[in-house]
């Protein structure tokens, strides 16, 4: 038996019904990712395995140095199939890791490949892949289409002109590509070269002079207004922990007048100023009724020597041990007292904390709606089988599992939409064990109408946007 087969993670009868019943003709929405919408917009074809599977991929690049692979082999000047060739020697040994789990199961979904990926067998992949990745089915638009993906929700900066998402729409791709708010260079007063430059940049697409606060709210105001116009409804905001050091209006101004003048804030300042930022993103989002997403606890880009030599998120970050609970208590709390909470997605990357965040989750339902306040899935070094069923059962415990969201790919690649297929086969298979346990009903009008919602159903209506072919 190949490997990768019908029944791959789904261990009982029941998952092998729930899942093949259920979850797995349902569409995707992938709702956060790092694709560049260039490539979709231009259809780009991908030259070989290292174009569509390595060229941004930190998961990879990390097990590679991990296997004593040199940097010039990762991410440095090798040849493309030089840095293929890397990889293939860094597989067998990742054996219990997911990488081995993703390798093959993307060989098998995108190019039928059922031989395991190994140094004797690279040149053979390599080879058949590049062949096929010349036709035009495996162009970046069709590939989508081939996963059955309905719309995704790329991330942006708002100084970013759109240009590419606005082409999509332009010309009737029948796949939404939306983009996401994401303002998290506004916060970085302890960094006032980079933060001045970037307000520089936001003052000039949003026509507005950047001299004050209230001038830097109203810039982002604006963009926010464009990307709404664009098709947006997310914010995104990837913090080490929420900020809710609420001061005073004047210590704002002043914190932003000295770091216009070159003044790095200290820590303290910092938050403060991040914290009325982000009250005012939060404030926007309410109104439009946008989604606003907290991304908490990576500790990131650890290895400065690496940073200065290769650049940010290239596979150097960790788990935090940050405290999380206090400040986002008080930072959602002081939003719903002014009824300005807007529909939220909580993501966790510290296991440690999901208790914490589960609970989180519940403190803000209004009645509004179902699961306003959502604990996200499981995140980056938790997006894995085990990860994904501690987020599972915590949800389950805490909350309300039937009202989850569901599953995203979080990548950089145009591989990684059968990632949702392992989502869905972990949750199937978990769920397949509680009936065969007796934990819960067998029926597949409760149980199976879940799945569907999670893997689809739900997101589709949490999020709001209007997808391409909807009447």
């Amino acid at each position: 038996m190949a490997f990768i087969h019908d029944d791959f993670l789904l261990s009982s009868a029941s998952a092998k019904h729930l899942y093949h019943s259920f979850a797995e003709s349902e569409p995707i929405l992938d709702y956060h990712n790092h694709l560049p919408p260039k490539d979709i917009a231009e259809d780009r074809q991908f030259a070989n395995l290292f174009e569509i599977w390595l060229e941004g991929d930190h998961y990879k690049w990390r097990a590679m140095r991990c296997n004593g692979e040199p940097e010039s082999a990762v991410t440095g000047s090798a040849d493309p199939f030089e840095k293929f060739m890397a990889y293939a020697r860094t597989v067998p040994h990742t054996l219990r890791n997911p990488l081995y789990h993703w390798t093959h199961l993307e060989l098998k979904r995108y190019f039928g490949i059922d031989t395991l990926l190994s140094p004797e067998t690279a040149k053979g992949i390599w080879d058949q892949t590049r062949e096929m990745l010349a036709s035009p089915e495996f162009r970046a638009r069709n590939l989508m289409r081939k996963f059955k993906v309905r719309a995704l929700c790329t991330t942006d900066d708002p100084i970013d002109d759109l240009r590419w998402h606005r082409q999509c729409r332009a010309d009737g791709y029948d796949v939404g590509v939306y983009p996401t708010f994401r303002p998290d260079k506004a916060l970085a007063v302890h960094q006032p070269g980079a933060w001045n430059a970037w307000c520089d940049k936001l003052a000039e697409v949003s026509g507005t002079p950047v001299k004050c606060f209230a001038d830097l709210l109203e810039a982002l105001s604006k963009r926010h207004e464009f990307f709404h116009s664009v098709g947006g409804r997310l914010s995104d905001h990837g913090l080490n922990h929420c900020h809710a050091h609420f001061v005073e209006e004047d210590l704002v101004e002043e914190i932003f007048q000295n770091a216009r003048n070159g003044e790095a804030a200290s820590p303290e300042e910092q938050d403060a100023f991040a914290s009325h930022v982000m009250l005012h993103v939060g404030r926007l989002n309410a109104d439009k009724g946008w989604t606003m997403q907290f991304h908490l606890g990576a500790l990131r880009n650890n290895n400065s020597r690496l940073a200065k030599q290769v650049g940010a998120d290239v596979g150097c970050d960790s788990i935090g041990d940050y405290l999380q609970g206090v400040p986002l208590s008080r930072f959602l709390d002081r939003l719903d007292q002014e009824n300005k909470l807007p529909k939220t997605v909580l993501y966790n990357v510290n296991p440690a904390d999901n208790y914490l965040f589960g609970t989180m989750a519940g403190n803000f339902a209004d009645g509004s709606m179902p699961g306003k306040v959502q604990f996200g899935s499981g995140w980056w070094f938790v997006d894995q089988k085990e990860g994904m069923e501690w987020q599972i059962n915590a949800l389950s415990n805490l909350g309300l599992l039937s009202r989850f969201i569901g599953m995203l790919t979080d990548s950089r690649s145009f591989m990684s939409f059968p990632r949702h297929e392992y989502f869905r086969r972990t949750l199937c298979n978990l769920l397949g064990r509680d009936v065969e346990s007796g934990l819960i009903p067998d029926d597949d009008g409760l149980v199976g109408e879940m799945i569907r919602n999670i893997c689809f159903g739900n997101v589709k209506g949490f999020l709001g946007l209007e997808l391409p072919g909807d009447k």
